[in-house]
């Protein structure tokens, strides 16, 4: 079973740097969207044999999650269930007979961490959301969590140490996560690779220096780990700041 996720930071301009020959190439059974930036009926895609859920934000133009599957889901929830964390379509949870799959959009800290505090508060209530699904059954978690969780996951920590995405609150929000009995898979198979990245800046020619972050992830729970065949990073597919990343589960 193959699963994509990809932050396409705005879908309408990704379907015309060449979406949907990614996704025919890539033969996805499962595939997660983040920053779709679109309200209901402004984009029609054509995606024969998949299951199509959307959740919009509801400021126009901003955040949004999709998710498309071959196979129809037992059920699926747009959200966490908390209204002040579900105004801006960052979360799609889709049940199947094995386990979960949930694909999140985590909210930026912005610049100067303006946004830090609430950060944390959705990272409080997301965690408690996903340890109340894995102890119903496992799940499979991608998306861009807006975190480098280690120096070796970005290309410059040390200059970035107090910068949106690599503070030590939100770096400490990722151990947590894994702590709670989840697997970073990329990790799993490649522990110490380093200069493989998820997202680049638009500034600096970043991504041709290859001047970039591993914020892209997707997260299992523990009891998936002898099912976990392989996970990649696309760093070759353009048509976004942030490549598609992939699992493999048996």
């Amino acid at each position: 079973m193959r699963l994509i996720s990809w932050n396409v930071n705005g879908l309408r301009a990704c379907v015309g740097k060449g979406f949907e020959e990614f996704f025919r190439q890539i033969d996805a059974d499962v595939f997660c969207l983040q920053e779709t930036k679109l309200q209901e009926g402004q984009i029609e895609l054509e995606l024969p044999g998949y299951h199509q859920y959307w959740n919009y934000a509801e400021k126009k133009g901003y955040s949004g999650t999709a998710l498309f599957c071959r196979q129809e889901p037992i059920s699926v929830t747009l959200g966490i269930g908390i209204r002040e964390h579900d105004r801006e379509g960052r979360v799609i949870t889709a049940e199947f007979e094995d386990f979960y799959v949930v694909t999140c959009y985590t909210p930026n800290s912005q610049n100067e961490l303006k946004r830090l505090d609430y950060r944390m508060s959705w990272e409080d209530a997301f965690l408690e959301y996903l340890k109340g699904l894995d102890a119903k059954k496992p799940l499979i978690l991608c998306g861009d969590l807006n975190v480098a969780h280690e120096e070796i996951d970005l290309k410059n920590p040390k200059s970035n140490r107090r910068n949106a995405g690599f503070t030590d609150e939100e770096r400490g929000k990722m151990t947590a996560l894994l702590d709670a009995g989840f697997t970073d898979t990329f990790r799993y198979f490649y522990p110490d690779l380093a200069g493989v990245y998820s997202w680049w800046s638009y500034r600096f020619r970043a991504r041709e220096k290859n001047a970039g972050w591993r914020i892209d992830y997707f997260i299992t729970s523990k009891s998936l780990d002898s099912r976990l065949k392989d996970a990649k990073i696309h760093t070759e597919i353009p048509g976004s700041d942030h490549c598609p990343v992939e699992l493999e589960i048996e």
